[in-house]
């Protein structure tokens, strides 16, 4: 067994109510300061139940439990002792390292047409140039910590903690292998985003299919399954569904909704893996939905959502930076299997997004993200008005009012006909016909766990101009009407 490390609460001069106190974000103390001013000893600042940590064992798997610290990384943080001299890393010396300055330019947030210069300071940039963190640079991991608090109202000290990675994606697989058992059941909406299904499959699980509408997941489904659960046999520990915007059908989960299913967690003893790249891409006429990671503060306690944000979706996606938020012992396992894969998320690349967002602010990040979102409610636009012109009576949609994606079923059967199940499968179309006339798109059985026939597609609006829209969906159009007979 590895040595823990025990290190003693420091009150910090001048400043009566911080206080550096020990947490585990890399499997092993990490010094970080609070500065709540309504911080007691139970480091807890709004009086917020929160589950205890034992309390998660059951929930994590084989692997993440035989998972131990980096021996290396996880003394990182001792390197930052006054008077200590370390031998402990290989860490290449900055003085080979070519790069001297960076500087680039942004948009302003509030006059796209008016730029703004940046510059990284020479600590900045060293500390993107070195190894870092395993959760993350600490200047980030701070200004997520706020971002949580400004967008969800959840404050530290309510066992929750967050860690940056390469890309949401990078983070999900990470927390489903520290969740999920070879074989286990696991609770997915269906239709559910194609990418997580080969991290289902990989590891043989049962994935129970939580039917989706046009208010998002169905919480009477959802219900169903777990109520008729056969009585000897564990029901699923995890819950996988994507509120915003989902990929793929579009659809945003009501309010309404998301406290059915948070009761049911409660009430059934699951966890909620609340993938949202979408959230800051709302543009639907209603205000924004909370999220559950927000909606968890109305139950009894908190602790049964782990929140992945994106900032693919408002940034750039080139830059990778995920994150996740949620109960300590959650984090911890992921940062152990970081600090044993990939050993950090980019070093660099979080140094440039951090500046970009501390000269923004939290006001002007949410100012960016409401243009972002007004683009893309400008494109959904364009798209649903090409269908209505070339696939209306060929095919049914609801409008999406998140994301950047719309699920529409084809009319494949004729006119007073009846289905069959070659004419109720679209990727015979898609994969074939429409690549002929030169469309690509996803036919929907992509997106469902068991691979069945469906008469969905997703198609994406996020790049294309006005053109292009029209003239694909006329080829589209043309191919299923001649699909009809």
């Amino acid at each position: 067994m590895a040595n823990i490390l025990q290190f003693e609460q420091i009150p910090v001069q001048g400043e009566p109510h911080t206080q550096i106190i020990p947490t585990h974000s890399d499997g092993v103390p990490v010094l970080v300061k609070i500065t709540d001013p309504s911080f007691e000893a139970t480091g807890n600042p709004s009086n917020v139940k929160v589950i205890p940590a034992e309390y998660y064992d059951r929930f994590l798997s084989q692997e993440a439990k035989e998972r131990l610290p980096s021996p290396i990384r996880s003394l990182f943080p001792l390197e930052d002792r006054p008077g200590m001299i370390s031998l402990l890393a290989g860490k290449p010396s900055p003085t080979t390292f070519p790069f001297t300055a960076l500087n680039f330019s942004v948009r302003s947030p509030t006059d796209p047409s008016q730029e703004t210069a940046l510059s990284l300071t020479s600590e900045e940039l060293a500390a993107g140039l070195q190894y870092g963190p395993t959760a993350g640079l600490d200047g980030l991991i701070s200004w997520v910590e706020g971002l949580q608090a400004f967008s969800h109202g959840r404050k530290q000290g309510e066992g929750w903690s967050v860690c940056i990675g390469s890309g949401s994606q990078d983070l999900i697989s990470k927390a489903v292998s520290a969740l999920v058992n070879d074989g286990d059941a696991i609770l997915v909406e269906s239709p559910v985003y194609a990418g997580v299904l080969p991290m289902f499959e990989t590891l043989h699980c049962q994935q129970i299919e939580v039917e989706t509408d046009a208010n998002g997941i169905s919480s009477s489904s959802l219900r169903s399954i777990l109520e008729s659960w056969p009585a000897g046999t564990p029901k699923p520990r995890c819950l996988y569904t994507v509120p915003y915007g989902c990929n793929p059908t579009g659809m945003t989960a009501s309010v309404e909704r998301r406290k059915e299913v948070l009761a049911l967690a409660r009430e059934h003893d699951f966890l909620i893996l609340e993938d949202d790249p979408y959230y800051y891409v709302y543009y639907g006429k209603a205000p924004r939905p909370a999220s559950y990671f927000a909606l968890e503060l109305e139950e009894p306690e908190v602790g049964r959502v782990l929140r992945f944000d994106s900032l693919s979706k408002v940034l750039s996606a080139g830059i990778r930076i995920g994150i996740a938020s949620g109960p300590e012992p959650f984090i911890t396992a992921i940062n152990r299997h970081t600090s044993t894969a990939n050993l950090s998320a980019n070093g660099l690349t979080q140094s440039i997004v951090l500046k970009l967002l501390t000269s923004w602010g939290y006001e002007g990040f949410s100012t960016h993200t409401k243009v972002v979102s007004d683009y893309y409610r400008g494109r959904r636009d364009v798209f649903e008005a090409a269908m209505q012109k070339h696939l209306k009576g060929l095919a049914e949609w609801t409008s999406p009012e998140a994301g950047m994606f719309v699920w529409f079923k084809l009319l494949l059967s004729p006119p007073g006909g009846s289905a069959t199940g070659a004419e109720e499968d679209s990727a015979a179309i898609i994969r074939t016909h429409a690549l002929e006339k030169g469309v690509l798109a996803l036919p929907g059985t992509a997106f469902l766990p068991n691979g069945r026939k469906t008469a969905y597609v997703r198609a994406s609006f996020s790049l294309l101009g006005d053109a292009d829209i029209d003239e694909a969906l006329r080829r589209l159009g043309s191919v299923v009407a001649e699909a009809r007979g």
